[in-house]
């Protein structure tokens, strides 16, 4: 009885072109790069709608190594297989297609898996969402993009004995692609040209790749002229859709190294958002009245200093201004300068919402710029926090002692915490926990409509008579108004002892079990239109 062989698959001969290594190189190069220009485009996606925190980028950076290893055990499959090197080309023209429209049915993607998400999860939301979305998303081009390399190493090892060299220079290459996929996403094309247009540049590349081979082999007419037409209405397409893709007549909507950034604006105040989901950054108010928002609140901060006449004020994460604008509006002769990271910030706020030049804005990180600075203020205010991006480096117990030590004998800390949480253990509570390892007066006070908290400290336990005194001497009657409002509502702090320290802030898991509250209060009106009227109600 004869045994049963599998026949050998015959070997296709190599197309010339693929008989130069340098060739086969490149392909390796461009394909490690345009992996890790797909990864930060990612993260710039997502970013307007759910936050670019480390949690996020756990979420990119978990499924898109899923997608990577799944496309090297298939492709080293595949190769040994069928080692049809058209096969490989085929792929990465359908990974460059994917990739153009990205900007385009990624959008598309997000506002549906959100709004399935909204009739079927209770926790967790974001983190649902995102990883939904690049599971859905980014999975099968990275995947296809994944094959590459065993494929290449199938067409490049000439035999065991130069195996090891031709491999290690593979992976040269696609370390080298990678790096310099890294560097010039984030620095040169996104802030030039957008999230948008970056995926159609490194699509463009791997599409080209392949049509090389295409031509030169002459074949797969069909594939590269149905790849071509398809980017070419992928770089019509892709580019015009907004992040905020449902709002009409933005005034402007742009990116920059660290933020989307969008600036809308009505009859009565101009608004700057750096995330679609969680509403409003900035306010300014035309007509030069209080803002109706937590900077009113946080006014309290120079009437308990001893001269709030003529107090110094800092602002950490200045954004447009606005608190710096109020405090110098409604006292005498403040002197008040921010810091800011994000200088196209800085460039807007000059461009609408008509931040004085006189206002200096230093353009640095917040701690590193207490680190490097010797001045001390009467009114420090750290206002760097937005939905669950708190850096953890200003919020822990170092932080806030370096903001102690830039303060003045009576001077006095103001922060806004934008996530208010009844929870022992939630993000607030462990901020004012480590605010108050060191300052000896801490208080707090809700903003009303919204869930912003303020928290004033200082070590002057006069703090709250100052503020009395200096409130009954105001002559704005609004002003003095929301003034006692804020005294009414102050509440003293007792610490729990739950201290964040630069070696431990989870700040940003804390901050996402607030986060979750909250969407799931907002979800109850949409839950009930659907329930009461299917899709027209979420729709409507």
């Amino acid at each position: 009885m004869k045994k049963k062989t599998t026949p050998t698959p015959v070997k296709k001969p190599l197309p010339k072109i693929l008989k130069n290594k340098w060739y086969l190189y490149m392909t390796e190069f461009f394909a490690g790069m345009s992996v890790m220009a797909v990864e930060l485009g990612a993260s710039r996606l997502l970013a307007p709608y759910f936050s670019s925190s480390q949690i996020v980028w756990t979420i990119i950076i978990g499924t898109i190594m899923i997608a990577m290893a799944l496309g090297n055990i298939y492709g080293g499959k595949s190769a040994d297989k069928n080692p049809d090197p058209d096969k490989l080309y085929g792929r990465i023209l359908i990974a460059s297609v994917w990739i153009a429209a990205v900007p385009f049915i990624g959008k598309l993607a997000i506002a549906g898996i959100a709004g399935l998400l909204v009739i079927t999860v209770n926790t967790n939301f974001l983190i649902w969402a995102a990883f939904i979305t690049c599971m859905t998303v980014f999975v099968y081009p990275l995947f296809l993009l994944g094959t590459v390399t065993p494929s290449l190493v199938k067409y490049t090892v000439d035999s065991l004995d130069d195996s090891g060299s031709t491999v290690g220079t593979l992976g040269a290459f696609n370390t080298i692609g990678s790096i310099i996929g890294t560097f010039v996403p984030t620095f040169i094309s996104i802030p030039a040209v957008g999230t948008a247009v970056t995926f159609l540049i490194f699509a463009g590349i791997m599409l080209l790749i392949g049509l090389v081979y295409f031509i030169s082999s002459k074949t797969g007419a069909v594939k590269t002229a149905v790849a071509s037409v398809l980017f070419v209405v992928c770089c019509f397409a892709s580019p015009s859709m907004g992040f905020a893709f449902w709002e009409k007549g933005l005034t402007y909507e742009g990116e920059s190294v660290y933020n989307y950034l969008q600036v809308s604006e009505d009859d009565s105040n101009v608004y700057l958002s750096t995330n679609v989901l969680f509403g409003v950054q900035s306010v300014y108010v035309k007509s030069g009245e209080l803002s109706g928002m937590y900077y009113d609140y946080a006014m309290a901060a120079p009437l308990m200093t001893e001269k709030p006449d003529s107090a110094d004020i800092l602002v950490l994460g200045m954004g447009t201004g606005t608190y710096a604008k109020q405090c110098t509006a409604y006292f005498s002769d403040v002197t008040a300068e921010g810091v800011e990271i994000d200088d196209r910030i800085t460039d807007l706020a000059h461009e609408y919402f008509e931040l004085p030049e006189d206002i200096k804005v230093t353009t640095y990180d917040g701690r590193a710029f207490l680190a490097a600075c010797d001045k001390k203020y009467d009114v420090i205010m750290v206002d760097a926090y937005q939905d669950i991006t708190i850096p953890f480096q200003m919020s822990s117990v170092e932080f806030f002692t370096l903001v102690k030590d830039h303060l003045t004998d009576n001077g006095v800390m103001v922060v806004n915490m934008n996530m208010r949480s009844d929870s022992a253990d939630g993000i607030n509570n462990r901020l004012a926990d480590t605010i108050a390892s060191v300052f000896s007066e801490v208080h707090t006070v809700d903003v009303e409509n919204c869930t912003n908290r303020e928290l004033f400290a200082s070590n002057n336990a006069d703090m709250l008579a100052l503020l009395r005194r200096n409130t009954e001497k105001l002559t704005n009657e609004p002003l003095k108004a929301m003034m006692n409002t804020v005294q009414a509502e102050l509440v003293p702090y007792t610490s729990g002892g739950k201290i964040l320290t630069d070696d431990k802030a989870p700040v940003e898991l804390l901050g996402m079990r607030v986060i979750d509250d909250i969407i799931q209060e907002e979800l109850v009106y949409y839950k009930k239109q659907f329930k009461e009227k299917g899709i027209q109600g979420l729709l409507e």
